[in-house]
């Protein structure tokens, strides 16, 4: 079936799925305290980083997972001048916030500080020297208890997790206790923004439609949307809660006007006021697929992906 002598990386999916991805070779494989990681070389995604044996990043569309997380919550706040990511070891998210000139501090809390170590290292091209910018402030601790012993308020709040595996780090930062904690760090118009895991028909209802729902018990405005990730092997799915504006109401020449005017808009190859409005404009079916969830994620019913 395959022509010469290849080794495979096997990703399983879902329960009956499984994704090949031909290895050129083995960079790193390793355990931290918190998580199993791996960093591969290939040859249709480039370098791509495991965790736990799940993709999370590649060189070839790492840009179209980070700028569709950051920049439409940035956007849509008024003059974002704080903003906390939870997660976001490799830097990358920390990368696209830092780009919006009226930002003036970004604090990363991620848990896994041999996880950044490695990521600095071999992928010195997702943080591209945020390290040292002046206006950032990188610690390791867990991002709820900061959050709980820290009350600064921030202007948009960004949670590039790892998905809510068992036994994973994140799976109690998916919850409703958490977002309410999420709200009260918010400044008065301020957004949070997490990753929401897949969002196809075959799993939409393992982490997308919980969070969706438990966002809509905290946040006044909450919106959903979707990008496709190629090395992921799924449609990918964000979910967004604002106390201010509503980022789905906002035009395309807005978007633009507004990413010009803070020095974005040329740096940016995937985001643009066009793809603002299209990552809401949703497909009927998970439009109702998501209305109709029921389910609210708690700590004492977490929600896990496969």
């Amino acid at each position: 079936m395959y022509e010469g002598k290849l080794n495979w990386l096997l990703e399983r999916l879902h329960p009956d799925l499984f994704r090949g991805v031909a290895l050129e070779s083995i960079v790193y494989s390793g355990r931290t305290q918190f998580q199993e990681v791996s960093i591969v070389d290939t040859p249709s995604f480039g370098r791509l980083l495991l965790l736990d044996g799940k993709t999370q990043s590649s060189e070839l569309d790492e840009f179209v997972y980070h700028e569709a997380l950051v920049h439409p919550a940035l956007v849509a706040h008024p003059h974002p001048v704080s903003v906390f990511i939870g997660g976001g070891g490799e830097g990358a998210t920390a990368r696209e916030a830092l780009r919006h000139r009226t930002v003036q501090n970004v604090t990363m809390i991620d848990i896994d500080q041999e996880v950044v170590e490695l990521c600095r290292k071999y992928f010195p091209e997702f943080s591209r020297g945020v390290f040292e910018n002046p206006r950032f402030d990188f610690r390791v601790a867990d991002a709820r208890r900061f959050l709980e012993e820290e009350e600064r308020l921030y202007d948009v709040i960004i949670l590039d997790l790892t998905d809510p595996v068992e036994e994973g780090p994140s799976v109690f930062l998916y919850t409703k206790e958490f977002y309410e904690l999420l709200r009260n760090r918010l400044t008065r118009e301020g957004i949070v923004v997490t990753q929401a895991g897949p969002a196809t028909l075959l799993n939409y209802q393992e982490v997308f439609s919980p969070v969706f729902r438990t966002f809509k018990e905290v946040f006044p405005v909450v919106r959903a949307y979707t990008v496709p990730m190629l090395s992921f092997g799924f449609t990918w799915g964000f979910v967004m809660g604002s106390l201010g504006r509503d980022p789905a109401a906002m035009e395309a020449s807005e978007v633009d006007r507004i990413l010009e005017a803070r020095g974005v808009q040329e740096e940016l190859r995937f985001y643009d006021g066009i793809q603002h409005i299209g990552l809401f404009s949703l497909p009927r079916y998970l439009r109702i697929r998501l209305e109709s969830e029921t389910r609210v994620v708690t700590q004492a019913h977490p929600t896990f992906l496969f």
